[in-house]
């Protein structure tokens, strides 16, 4: 994968978009996207603990600790899965707030709703299957938005920008945390090397499929790099935009404000 092709971002009035390294159809790509979240659900906090060896907690918590979230805050966890970040934004925010696990996988969705009710989180946590191209929330809303790890699957980035952008109450962030571009060469083929030749195989001996694991190794790559994804937060309307690069720049931390 050269540089340049890194970050592909299809016009929005283009007919077709990036699944992977393929091009597909726009109207394509989310029953792609759900088939490979279907297939790796009931395996995904393993397959997280493996492949990360265990670091995704730190980028996770990291997250929490620039959320800025308080007791009594709405925050919307989009995308988010398994709920790992529901579940610590849940203790947060207490009997006063609200938390929003929303994804637009129901397998996912299911997966994450029994996880937190076998740790007795059922209080404060609705559970909402939603698109984030077209959030069905209303304008000013949420203190907080997080969407971690999910962004590079969304067809129409952009849109779903902007979507988080209007539910988002004046005042409130948005924290993105994604796969990005290593910064320093060394570790930039080494990742190359785990995706391609050991990701995969993890993928079909833990989760039985390693397809959907070339997959979600391609999707990082066709990710917008750190720079271009904070233009497309500006873009959307945030301010004060930066980002952090964990682990080298194999994840980075973007967080912008609404004012």
């Amino acid at each position: 994968m050269t540089e340049s092709t890194q970050g592909v971002n299809h016009d929005a009035d283009s007919e077709t978009t990036h699944f992977g390294f393929r091009d597909v159809a726009r109207d394509e790509k989310a029953g792609m996207v759900a088939s490979v979240f279907h297939s790796v659900a009931a395996k995904y906090d393993i397959m997280n603990d493996v492949m990360s060896m265990g670091v995704h907690r730190i980028w996770k918590r990291f997250t929490i600790d620039c959320s800025g979230v308080r007791p009594g805050h709405k925050v919307l966890d989009l995308a988010g899965g398994t709920g790992d970040l529901t579940a610590r934004f849940s203790r947060i925010v207490g009997d006063k707030g609200q938390v929003v696990l929303a994804d637009i996988n129901n397998s996912m969705l299911n997966v994450g709703r029994d996880k937190l009710r076998d740790l007795g989180i059922v209080g404060n946590v609705n559970y909402v299957q939603a698109n984030a191209e077209e959030l069905p929330f209303p304008d000013d809303y949420f203190d907080c938005i997080t969407i971690g790890f999910g962004l590079r699957n969304v067809t129409d980035k952009d849109k779903a920008l902007r979507s988080m952008y209007r539910v988002l109450k004046p005042g409130g962030r948005l924290l993105v945390l994604e796969f990005s571009k290593p910064v320093i060469e060394p570790l930039s083929k080494a990742y190359d090397a785990y995706s391609f030749h050991i990701l995969p195989k993890m993928g079909q001996l833990i989760a039985g499929d390693a397809e959907s694991y070339q997959y979600l190794a391609e999707s990082i790559r066709m990710h917008p790099d750190q720079e271009t994804l904070k233009g497309m937060m500006e873009n959307a309307g945030f301010e004060q935009t930066k980002y952090f690069n964990l682990t080298g720049g194999i994840v980075a931390l973007h967080r912008g404000y609404k004012f």
